[in-house]
This record gives structure tokens, C-alpha cells and sequence, in this order.
């Protein structure tokens, strides 16, 4: 995304910007619950924390965590739908990464 939306050249060390994280929560919890006591729906949720070094302005710099979410029936088991929404939500995380990162540019 940077390479695409930005005139940012990546290089594999000394750059000016760097960005590194991890995944710090990856689940699936009941969301509502149906008449019968039973999960309705549930939330795959996933978090990730990123560390963003900016080397021309370190106001810009951040450590933060980053969650996005999608619902789904409880009718499917997360292995069902476990691929598919998985990249909705990385495709939301890199956008909310992104923006945090580059909205100030």
C-alpha cells in the first residue's frame, strides 16, 4: 500500500520510516445470543500492535493497537469462514495502519 499510494521507495535497512508489530489478540466470542440460549452470532476479532518509527518528525512516531472485526452466523463453524474473514479484516488493519501513519503527509 505505501509502495502505491505514496512515492516512498522500500529499502531493507536505514530507511527513514520503519514499522514493526505483532498480533496480539486473534478470537471468536458469542455476539448476541437467540431465544434458545444459543450464540446467534459471533465476532472473529483480530488486534495488532505496531510500532511506527518516523526519522523526519518522532511527533509522528506511535506504538499503538489496532482491532477490527467481523460478525458472522453462529450456523457456521470459524473454520468455515475463517480464511475469509481473516482478509477483510488485515485488508481494515492495513488500512487503519496506513492512515494512522501517512494521514499528516
Amino acid at each position: 500500500m505505501c509502495r502505491a499510494q505514496t512515492n516512498l521507495d522500500m529499502v531493507s535497512s536505514g530507511g527513514d520510516l520503519s514499522f514493526e508489530g505483532e498480533i496480539t489478540d486473534y478470537k471468536t466470542q458469542p455476539l448476541t445470543v437467540s431465544g434458545n440460549e444459543q450464540a446467534a452470532m459471533n465476532r472473529f476479532s483480530i488486534s495488532v500492535r505496531v510500532r511506527y518509527l518516523n526519522g523526519f518528525n518522532d511527533d509522528l512516531s506511535f506504538d499503538q493497537t489496532f482491532t477490527r472485526y467481523q460478525d458472522y452466523s453462529s450456523t457456521f463453524d470459524l473454520s468455515d469462514v475463517e480464511a475469509g474473514l481473516t482478509e477483510e479484516i488485515v485488508k481494515m488493519l492495513i488500512d487503519d495502519i496506513f492512515n494512522r501513519a501517512f494521514v499528516n503527509w
